[in-house]
């Protein structure tokens, strides 16, 4: 059921998303396929892609571990800005679970991804949020982006 779950989310599709959730108590939420590279979450999956509305349904889930690494050691918040999936980024800013600060595997942090990679509109909500943002590496980031 966890690979039909996370082919819901790869495809956007909201309804059966909730269907699944409603219907499947057992189901893992924090199911990473082993077949993937990555061996991303559902929550990962849907902020890659952008899929906002699946990342709301997600996060109001009781059992989902927003702050999961994949095998990069990247969370949900560091792909969404490293994508610039700025609705994503939003709604995980608002969640007081999300973890902003921290590195991946690499040492990169979400605000040198989002900075390096011209994600603009990610680093003016993520100020505006008034969360904490981890400097380090984020202005050198910057200024190999141009």
């Amino acid at each position: 059921m966890e690979r039909k779950f996370h082919d819901a989310v790869d495809n956007g599709l909201v309804e059966e998303v909730e269907e699944i959730l409603r219907t499947t108590p057992s189901l893992n939420v924090n199911w990473r396929d082993d077949e993937s590279e990555s061996r991303s979450c559902a929550l990962q999956r849907a902020c890659i892609r952008g899929h906002d509305a699946i990342v709301s349904v997600l996060l109001a889930h009781p059992d989902i571990d927003v702050n999961l690494r994949d095998s990069y050691g990247d969370t949900s918040f560091m792909l969404a800005c490293a994508f610039g999936r700025t609705s994503c980024v939003r709604l995980l800013l608002k969640d007081s679970r999300v973890k902003v600060v921290g590195a991946d595997a690499d040492r990169r942090t979400p605000l040198m991804e989002a900075a390096y990679r011209g994600q603009i509109d990610v680093v003016r909500w993520w100020v505006a949020s008034g969360r904490e943002m981890d400097l380090r590496g984020a202005i050198e980031a910057a200024t190999q982006f141009r």
